[in-house]
């Protein structure tokens, strides 16, 4: 797929999300809410769980209590949860396979890169610093920038905004739906990474193109 693709405009910048997409802790996230929910006496579906990938934290607490109901036990659920994924990257932060070269690739290219997460800043530090990864990237955009966050367009429009380039010019890579479809609200080129969740028809339609790693996404700006 590398040497046919065809990127449909020149890539002059390029924007990713964060979780699951550049560090592996979409994984630690469900796990972690699977674990908290049968501590506080309570089964979550996987399904349910899935349906909270890419969803900021805020709006993930809406769609718990809503789910279980009056009575649920939020704030004991919230601190397990909170303390199971601690302790876990605690042990180290995961990245994706071939973020870290992906990201010095196109410093050496010249094309500058940017994050937009519906994480909070706080988190972003927290990973991306912790990596020795911020530094690769010109912006940031967290849910505390934007007016309303994925999948509403406005984290893509704010990372090409400070990028200083129009949203078509730029690729956007994501590995959850609500990212995808915000990538092509803002008109940028997504590009989708699967992490957890399996690609659906309507959500291919909307990308340029699905692969397997981010080693992909860079073969193909190499063949580009």
């Amino acid at each position: 797929m590398s040497e046919a693709f065809r990127f449909p405009r020149q890539v002059r910048g390029v924007v990713f999300d964060m979780d699951g997409l550049l560090v592996d802790t979409e994984r630690v996230y469900f796990d972690a809410l699977l674990a908290a929910a049968i501590f506080v006496g309570n089964e979550m579906p996987a399904a349910f769980a899935h349906a909270m990938i890419g969803v900021p934290g805020p709006d993930c607490v809406k769609m718990i209590e809503d789910h279980y109901g009056a009575g649920f036990p939020m704030q004991a659920f919230s601190d397990e949860y909170d303390r199971l994924v601690a302790v876990r990257l605690a042990q180290d932060i995961p990245l994706r396979a071939g973020a870290r070269e992906i990201v010095k690739y196109l410093e050496a290219r010249g094309i500058p890169a940017a994050i937009a997460t519906s994480a909070g800043r706080n988190a972003v530090s927290r990973y991306m610093g912790g990596l020795s990864m911020l530094e690769h990237f010109k912006a940031v955009v967290t849910r505390e920038d934007v007016a309303q966050c994925k999948p509403a367009p406005d984290p893509y429009l704010a990372a090409a905004k400070a990028l200083g380039l129009a949203p078509e010019d730029c690729l956007a890579l994501e590995d959850s739906y609500h990212g995808i479809t915000s990538a092509h609200a803002a008109g940028l080129m997504p590009i989708m990474v699967p992490d957890m969740l399996t690609v659906t028809d309507e959500v291919r339609g909307k990308c340029i193109a699905v692969v397997d790693s981010l080693v992909d996404v860079q073969k193909m700006l190499e063949a580009s």
